[in-house]
């Protein structure tokens, strides 16, 4: 419970399953108040495509602001907030009418495939250099895709285009523009760490670049965000926002959610890292001033920009599929719950444990492959096969993946930047089965918070940081530790490593005889 002398921030998390606000202490960096409400994916009834709608994500954010101001008024006054900091799912496409105010199409989804024709399109231009030049590989992942197929396609879009109307933004921009008052004056703005995930930014200056706008056919009247740090004020709520209970509020923290992480978890020094498990696997690795080009299929993104100091980087993983392999199953009818996964997952005897390996490759295969062709299969099935051994080959297959983003990043970092623990959170990280299956794996000191909302908590400590407020991070963690040999681990790495060579080149294949 808040008392009237606490200095508060306000953090918003808008995530791909919810939305989220939470007021935190500065002090003790304690939650004191949370609210959140899921959000629906739009049903379109096409394969790989995944929308959310606009309006709702940001109606989802006003209904939790409401909830949280109802939950700490009679305790504290809202003056103690001292300022609003905002994380987000990162890459997610809006494009909106900037004299009405409305989304020209629903969100088009970081996770929605929609655009591999258009990849294939500028596959053959697309080179080293431009791939340097944004820190990222050519993938329907990124922004510019999403928004190069709004262009082409949505009638909408090419009207309000041409007549100089139309704006475009990740979700943190549409929320910023909204919180601060939409067509009465809203601040259009992004962060480095969400622009640097757009495929449009040059990862060295952090500044829109020419060479890829022209390479990505944007129109010059596109209203694009102006870039700024992740910790400044870039406006004020407006007092349209959840009853004006907010008004005059600072907005002064952005982050994409696997920075805010980074962040919360006080990864801020070169060498350190964080691993986050939710609906996909986001590992980021710190590794401070200089942007670091992997050889290795990892990503190039900016960490963090705090004020006018210069921009951190990170090398990062980014795995499609962790937390939804568990939806998976459920929508499957395999486990009623998620706590099931890890009941069922201890009953299997151990000399059968690695005999089948499940890869939910789903939508393709992100890092380290970047292979959308690749779709999920179950190997090693027999007539002894039951549900306890897919739901424990489910729960590996999320440890598998962080090993080969974590042996890309061991490869790519320099031996100044050695990883001697991995900080993790996420909702998997109440599974203990995967947490210490995830230790053997890796081979590494496993270190998770005692407080679950370090994404938030990023988000808040950009945004005291930028009004002079400092917020605790949580220095309190359980660690796990490895407990199976070398030699086991290197053969169930060898048979993963089977299976994921075998669900390539599948999507797109033509298997009929010649």
């Amino acid at each position: 419970m808040a008392t009237p002398e606490q200095t508060l921030v306000l953090a918003i998390d808008q995530g791909t399953s919810s939305s989220r606000a939470l007021v935190f202490d500065a002090s003790s960096g304690n939650c004191l108040a949370r609210a959140q409400h899921a959000i629906d994916k739009v049903e379109i009834g096409r394969d790989g495509w995944i929308e959310q709608d606009a309006g709702v994500l940001f109606s989802s954010v006003e209904k939790c602001l409401l909830e949280v101001q109802a939950q700490i008024v009679e305790t504290v006054p809202l003056s103690a907030i001292k300022a609003v900091g905002i994380t987000n799912q990162r890459e997610t496409t809006v494009v909106w009418d900037k004299t009405t105010g409305v989304a020209l199409y629903n969100a088009i989804v970081w996770q929605d495939q929609r655009t591999e024709d258009i990849v294939k399109g500028f596959q053959p231009k697309w080179n080293k250099e431009l791939s340097d030049l944004c820190g990222l590989p050519l993938d329907t992942y990124f922004s510019a895709t999403k928004l190069r197929w709004l262009l082409d396609n949505c009638e909408a879009v090419k009207t309000c285009v041409a007549a100089g109307n139309c704006m475009f933004g990740t979700v943190d921009t549409w929320l910023v523009w909204k919180l601060t008052g939409g067509i009465d004056g809203g601040c259009h703005v992004t962060d480095v760490t969400n622009a640097s995930r757009t495929m449009l930014m040059d990862i060295k200056t952090c500044q829109w670049s020419p060479t890829l706008k022209q390479f990505f056919q944007v129109p010059d009247c596109l209203h694009l965000p102006k870039i700024c740090s992740s910790s400044e004020v870039y406006g004020k709520v407006h007092s349209s926002v959840a009853g004006g209970h907010f008004e005059g509020m600072p907005i002064a923290g952005c982050l994409g959610d696997q920075q805010a992480a980074l962040v919360g978890h006080g990864c801020l020094s070169a060498g350190s890292a964080k691993s986050t498990y939710g609906t996909g696997c986001f590992m980021l690795f710190n590794t401070g001033l200089e942007p670091v080009k992997s050889r290795h299929g990892l990503l190039t993104t900016v960490a963090y920009k705090f004020g006018d100091e210069p921009a951190h980087y990170a090398l990062e993983g980014a795995v499609a599929v962790a937390g939804d392999i568990v939806k998976w199953l459920r929508d499957m009818q395999i486990i009623s719950s998620a706590a099931e996964t890890e009941e069922l997952a201890e009953q299997v005897e151990n000399d059968d444990e690695f005999d089948v390996m499940f890869v939910p490759a789903f939508s393709g295969l992100k890092a380290p492959y970047w292979k959308a062709d690749a779709r999920g299969m179950i190997l090693g099935l027999t007539y002894n096969t039951s549900r306890r051994h897919i739901c424990r080959a489910a729960l590996e297959s999320t440890c598998f993946q962080t090993k080969e983003v974590f042996d890309s990043m061991m490869e790519d970092a320099t031996s100044q930047c050695r990883l001697q623990a991995l900080r993790v959170d996420g909702g998997m990280t109440a599974n203990q089965y995967f947490m210490q299956k995830l230790a053997n794996i890796l081979h590494i000191d496993i270190a998770c918070p005692s407080m679950a909302e370090v994404t938030a908590l990023g988000a808040a400590y950009a945004a005291g940081r930028a009004v002079g407020v400092d917020v605790m991070l949580d220095a309190d963690v359980t660690v796990l530790k490895a407990q199976d040999s070398a030699a086991g681990r290197a053969l169930h790495y060898r048979r993963w490593k089977a299976a994921v060579l075998r669900c390539q080149n599948w999507h797109g294949t033509s298997f009929e005889s010649a």
